[in-house]
């Protein structure tokens, strides 16, 4: 008997993203200057209103105002009829130093007897779905808004786009968990109010409504679709059916969106950030975190052992879990899961126990730093669209603050890179 999956993701300009991505550039700026920072900082953002809090410990002092508004003018809040604007919004800050109680745990004489950040317990997950080894329905969904975002910056196309938008993909899958099609995808975009009614009476209104809703059902349909298709392998695109159901905006016009439309609010959208609802959530957010902060390092460590688990061969898919007392280095426990999908004569725990041991997947928090050079400015860019799943790449970022340049060279998601296959193909007798 078949049965349906569904993920969803939502854009840059979604609020809870715009929080996320304020927090994370702070975090940047903050590792930029100094990057012995420690920062855990909350961002809230609401009609022409943002508000920052949080802990610091740093030899930078930023501009946090500045940052906030460079943020929110790249992702397009630029206008003031969307009743929150770059330039005109309020931004108030309330940062004050980290608790030398939260300090004392975690820094030790030696670096690598560094301390969690936190007690808790984090997860990595990893599939045979699509090419960079994610959930299927996550990564449509992601696609979807990323080439929905191209299509607005580029001003040629569909151009009453604003910058708030969610998706949602449904696939089928049979008895085997092999998909078999695309079933439903939800698309709900934010657009100008570009029909005007003739006069004020209601049906005129309708009317209005009306015709606008049919220009972007026609427009997702016809312009969207086939770009996001043309990115796709073709065992993908195959599962776009005829029968593929669409719903386009279904409660109609959305001109109100955006933090006018709805209060945002940092860490809000964690199961967009991971796995789309497979496999498992610790319940910890990332943005707005230094890596100090095991809800975020360890979670990208996990993905980079689950990630290698299932490109050596070890199984078709993986579930990881690590889990810290706070002030302590080394984990209370490394658990794998391989759903029943392992190509080795050994146990999951087995796996885990070897896994555990391999230097190259060392989760002490210093070391897993240290694998990622995660005191390096590269937050920005995971938040939106996703912090698994994403290319490594390696650029060159320019930070400004009162005076002061900083330029960096840094490796972007390292976490996804594949670099210790062979070792861990040795390790189960897979050469």
């Amino acid at each position: 008997m078949s049965y349906l999956f569904t993920s969803e993701s939502v854009s840059e300009g979604h609020p809870d993203k715009v929080a996320d991505q304020i927090s994370d550039a702070l975090i940047d700026h903050f590792l930029a200057f100094d990057p012995s920072s420690k920062v855990a900082c909350e961002t809230l953002v609401t009609t022409g209103q943002v508000i920052l809090a949080g802990e610091v410990k740093s030899k930078a002092y930023l501009d946090v105002q500045e940052i906030a508004r460079e943020v929110i003018a790249r992702i397009g809040y630029t206008r003031s009829e969307y009743m929150f604007e770059a330039h005109s919004c309020g931004v108030l800050s309330a940062i004050h130093e980290q608790s030398p109680d939260i300090h004392q745990g975690v820094v030790r004489k030696r670096p690598e007897d560094q301390g969690a950040g936190d007690q808790g317990m984090m997860f990595g997950y990893a599939c045979r779905e699509t090419d960079n080894y994610m959930p299927l329905a996550l990564d449509l969904s992601h696609l979807l808004l990323k080439e929905l975002a191209a299509i607005r910056r580029e001003g040629k196309e569909m151009t009453y786009l604003r910058p708030d938008a969610k998706s949602q993909v449904t696939i089928e899958y049979d008895d085997d968990n092999a998909p078999l099609g695309i079933d439903a995808i939800v698309i709900s975009t934010q657009h100008d109010d570009f029909v005007q009614p003739k006069d004020g009476t209601r049906s005129a209104k309708q009317k209005a409504d009306d015709a606008m809703l049919d220009r972007i059902q026609r427009d997702v349909i016809g312009i969207l679709i086939p770009r996001v298709k043309k990115q796709l392998p073709p065992r993908v695109q195959k599962l776009f059916r005829k029968d593929t159901t669409y719903h386009i905006n279904p409660t109609g016009t959305f001109v109100i969106g955006g933090p006018h439309g709805d209060t945002g609010l940092t860490g809000r959208k964690i199961i967009v950030d991971t796995y789309g609802g497979r496999g498992a959530h610790g319940g910890g957010a990332f943005s707005g975190k230094d890596p100090s902060k095991v809800d975020r390092s360890a979670a990208y460590a996990t993905r980079h052992i689950a990630k290698h688990l299932v490109a050596a061969g070890v199984c078709d898919e993986c579930l990881v879990q690590v889990a810290y007392a706070i002030g302590v280095a080394r984990p209370v426990g490394l658990y794998v899961n391989t759903y029943g999908t392992s190509k080795v004569n050994v146990s999951d725990g087995e796996i885990a126990r070897r896994i555990g041991g391999m230097k190259e997947f060392d989760m002490r928090p210093y070391f897993i730093e240290q694998r990622f050079a995660l005191r390096t400015p590269i937050y920005s860019e995971t938040a939106a669209y996703g912090h698994m799943g994403r290319h490594p790449r390696t650029i060159t970022k320019t930070f400004s603050n009162a005076g002061q340049k900083a330029k960096v060279k840094v490796k972007l998601f390292p976490w996804e890179e594949l670099n210790a296959v062979t070792q861990v193909k040795k390790a189960f007798g897979l050469l």
